[in-house]
């Protein structure tokens, strides 16, 4: 499986990098403001320099003409680039529309099985079901990522399920052993899945007997 690092930080994406197994980056409006008073290109931009793999740029836009128009600007700023766009029906008609001009799209905002298959349907290149909030409001995040995997393996969809919203680690392990093609992290649950109690006593108590061997 795939890993994303759900943030705008450059010093984040720096650090996951760095580790050599981050495969991309997801952004959003949200997680650019946190960043402060940014120029999103030059941002943007950047952010592709340290990233690999695909880099992905939410639209603000609600109507298909406006979403095209911000998809093709963004598509021009790195070849890396990945339009999000959320799931609605102009959304839909602009992941048609960016197709045709050889574009990459993410359909967003994903919280049901009849959601993501009418985005795969479009031609979206991913799909992020949003898992967290979707148990944060008494429903099944892991659930919809099976029903995903079984509806895409039977139809062979091209479009790759991005499973999104992940709060905890354990989900990762989950969403893994369920066949999601990836899962976006923030950074703080990168930073988990570095680390057990027991590789910390380990660890500590390695270099204890190694120091007891010197004279």
């Amino acid at each position: 499986m795939k890993l994303f690092l759900d943030t705008a930080n450059l010093a984040e994406i720096e650090t996951v990098a760095s580790w050599g197994i981050l495969d991309g980056v997801t952004t959003n409006p949200t997680l650019l403001s946190k960043e402060g008073k940014v120029n999103p290109e030059k941002h943007l931009k950047a952010i592709c320099k340290q990233v690999v793999g695909p880099v992905s740029m939410e639209v603000i836009s609600t109507d298909t003409k406006g979403m095209v128009e911000e998809g093709k600007k963004f598509a021009k700023w790195a070849e890396n680039i990945v339009v999000k766009v959320p799931m609605t029906g102009e959304g839909l008609k602009a992941v048609t529309e960016l197709k045709k001009f050889g574009i990459s799209t993410n359909v967003t905002l994903i919280f049901s099985a009849n959601q993501a298959l009418l985005a795969a349907k479009a031609g979206a290149r991913y799909v992020s079901p949003f898992i967290g909030r979707l148990d944060e409001n008494g429903e099944d995040g892991l659930m919809l990522i099976s029903e995903l995997v079984q509806i895409f393996d039977n139809y062979a969809f091209e479009t790759e399920i991005l499973v999104a919203s992940v709060r905890h680690p354990r989900q990762v392990t989950e969403v893994a052993r369920m066949g999601a093609d990836i899962a976006t992290l923030p950074f703080a649950v990168f930073e988990k899945l570095l680390h057990h109690p027991m590789t910390d006593l380990g660890l500590e108590k390695f270099l204890k007997d190694w120091k007891s061997t010197q004279k």
